[in-house]
């Protein structure tokens, strides 16, 4: 049995978690995408050593740990960002439906239309709100009256259709900054992806914004898989169904220490480690 002081410092993620519905519903998910003893290298660095884990189809995976341990840099290797960095391998296998998209014949373009990613800051390119969104469609030959109907429905989607329905054709980087990270959010949702991965999508964003976008992602998971990376352990509490904590080894390579339902991790961890980051004790 813990001890009750320990009891009160959780006590904070346990009434976050209280409002989250999904948690139990959430065992009997599919898994969507299953990692396999992964190892990532830059150069001869191993940023990642051995994780294994599987991500529940329809769910919302948190990914959490210390800055450096390897949280983005895992989660990038889940729609092949880190081949666009030189140097760097991956050994292991991240299969998507049952299979490995890092198998050679593997159509890098079309994992990436399966696994879309919005990133920590807000990017929307230097175009009009509506060519934001009709920017994927339009490479995949969309034209006319579907263009139009996929740009309103992913900004619907995205929570952010009346909010700028009226301005579609003004700049994207004219809109706040929560709006900008909500349109990207559209764009990436725009070429109808399977899986959303997003990188710490709130860091950058003010309270209410977070919300906002903490909002969309509980609405979005009914459609989409998402991973999520973030270093605030309260919105982990509140949005996600899994969460997987991350940790260094003495070599400075991440490590998966422990992963499960969020309300187990946070309130009856079964690693130290986790409990002592949890609990304040490092990180």
């Amino acid at each position: 049995m813990r001890a009750t002081t320990q009891s009160e410092r959780l006590g904070m993620f346990t009434r976050a978690l209280s409002s989250n519905t999904m948690q139990e519903t959430a065992k009997g998910a599919n898994v969507k995408m299953r990692v396999q003893n992964l190892d990532f290298y830059y150069g001869t660095f191993r940023a990642i050593a051995d994780v294994t884990m599987d991500i529940p189809e329809n769910r919302i995976t948190a990914i959490i740990g210390s800055s450096g341990c390897g949280k983005s840099t895992l989660l990038r290797t889940f729609n092949r960002m880190g081949d666009l960095v030189a140097h760097t391998r991956v050994q292991g296998r991240v299969l998507l439906d049952g299979e490995n998209i890092y198998d050679r014949n593997m159509d890098v373009v079309l994992v990436r239309r399966r696994v879309g990613m919005v990133f920590q800051r807000p990017n929307p390119f230097p175009k009009s709100t509506f060519d934001n969104v009709a920017y994927g469609p339009r490479l995949l030959g969309a034209n006319g009256r579907e263009l139009e109907q996929i740009v309103e429905q992913s900004l619907r989607d995205a929570a952010l259709w009346d909010e700028v329905k009226d301005k579609l054709h003004e700049s994207g980087l004219a809109l706040s900054g929560g709006q900008q990270q909500r349109l990207c959010v559209a764009r990436a949702i725009a070429v109808k992806p399977e899986v959303i991965l997003m990188d710490e999508p709130c860091s950058a964003l003010d309270p209410i914004a977070t919300y906002k976008i903490e909002e969309l992602m509980i609405q979005l998971r009914n459609d989409y898989t998402i991973v999520i990376v973030t270093h605030n352990m309260q919105q982990a509490a509140r949005v996600s169904d899994f969460t997987a904590f991350m940790n260094m080894t003495l070599q400075r390579a991440g490590v998966l220490v422990e992963f499960g339902a969020t309300k187990q991790v946070f309130t009856n961890p079964r690693q130290k480690e986790t409990e002592d980051y949890i609990t304040g004790r490092f990180g």
